[in-house]
Formats: structure tokens, C-alpha cells, sequence
């Protein structure tokens, strides 16, 4: 089976990208506690609630703007570059107030990244081997994210956290790279609206 290239693209930035959380999103407490002035297991809390509200507040809205736009891969770029700053807000944080901000801003890159990436995902789906390529990306994020989890707590705890979020940095970089070749191939395509999932879908409309 040929997978289309859309779909190769966002999965394999996908599981990068993941995979970088992976190494540091299970230690946030314990990071917030240890190195944080004024960090507390409260404040965590409240850390990663503040990413989850932003990203939720700001998603649905925008979800409406990017269905009647042909400029997702912008979007997800954006996105994407977003979240790429938060390790490094990460690595000179010495306020929790600090680590407010990078979370807030890590909802708002996943509020612009997360429509745009399922939009260009559900559009390049091929026909009949949807089941198969939403299970191959849930394998590939599910093996990143448990190596991840076991790396970045051996590296948390041999070398601090330091080294963690600098490989969290860069497996976000890894996954940010995959984008250009995704907007590259994007040049190609004259439209979403032309893609072979969505024509497919308006040809057997038609055929209704």
C-alpha cells in the first residue's frame, strides 16, 4: 500500500513532536517544584489548566476560519513554531509566572496547529485504508511517547532537566522540519478543496 505523502508527512512530524513532550510533560510538576521560585504541585496544576483552556478557548473559532481558507500548512507552520519556543521559555524560567506564559503559549501554537494539522490529515486520508493509517499514526505516537517517558525521566534524573528540555527542543525542531517538506508538497496540490479524499468524497456525493 502507497501511502499518500500528506499523510506520511504529518505523521511522522506528529510523532517527533510528541515524542519531545514525551521526554518532559510527565515531570512538569516535579520540574515546577524542584526549579521554579514560588512552584508548587498547586501551581503545576494550574500550569497545565491554563494550556488546556487557551488551546480549547481558541481552537473552535478558529477551526471555522481555517474550513473556509486554503491556507493550512501557513497555519500549522505557525503553529508549530510556537510550540518550538516553549522549551526554551522552559529552560530560563526562574518565575512560575513564567511557566504560566510558556503553557499559555503553547495553547495558543496548539489552538493554531491542531485544527489545521486534522483539517490537511482528514482531507489526504486514502479511501478504504483510513482505519489502517489513523492505527499506523496512533503506533507511531504511542511507541514515541513510552520511549520518550523512559528517556527523558533516566536523563531528568542523571542529568537534570536541563538536558531534557534541550532534547525536547530538538526532537520539536525534528518534527518542525518535516512541515517544510509539507508545504513544499503543498505547492503542488492547487487547493485543499482538490485533494483526493475530499474529491473523492464530492465525486460519490455527486454520484447520490
Amino acid at each position: 500500500m502507497k501511502m499518500n505523502r500528506t499523510v506520511i508527512l504529518l505523521m511522522l512530524s506528529d510523532a517527533c513532536i510528541f515524542t519531545g513532550f514525551g521526554l518532559f510533560e510527565p515531570f512538569l510538576a516535579v520540574f515546577v517544584k524542584e526549579n521554579i521560585a514560588g512552584g508548587t504541585l498547586f501551581s503545576a496544576g494550574i500550569a497545565s489548566a491554563l494550556f488546556l483552556v487557551t488551546k480549547s478557548i481558541i481552537q473552535l473559532p478558529f477551526s471555522r476560519y481555517v474550513d473556509k481558507h486554503d491556507d493550512k500548512v501557513k497555519w500549522l507552520i505557525l503553529g508549530t513554531i510556537i510550540i518550538c519556543l516553549v522549551p526554551m521559555i522552559f529552560l530560563f524560567a526562574t518565575s512560575i509566572y513564567t511557566v504560566y506564559l510558556a503553557q499559555i503559549l503553547c495553547g495558543i501554537g496548539s489552538a493554531l496547529a491542531f485544527p489545521t494539522w486534522l483539517g490537511l490529515w482528514s482531507a489526504n486520508l486514502d479511501e478504504h485504508h483510513e482505519s489502517f493509517e489513523w492505527s499506523m499514526y496512533s503506533t507511531l505516537v504511542g511507541f514515541g511517547t513510552a520511549f520518550s517517558a523512559a528517556v527523558g525521566s533516566g536523563l531528568a534524573e542523571l542529568y537534570g532537566f536541563t538536558v531534557t528540555i534541550l532534547l525536547m527542543e530538538l526532537m520539536l525542531l525534528l518534527g518542525f522540519s518535516f512541515l517544510f517538506f509539507l508545504q513544499w508538497h503543498a505547492k503542488i496540490e492547487a487547493s485543499v478543496s482538490n485533494l483526493h479524499y475530499h474529491r473523492q468524497r464530492v465525486a460519490n456525493g455527486k454520484k447520490q
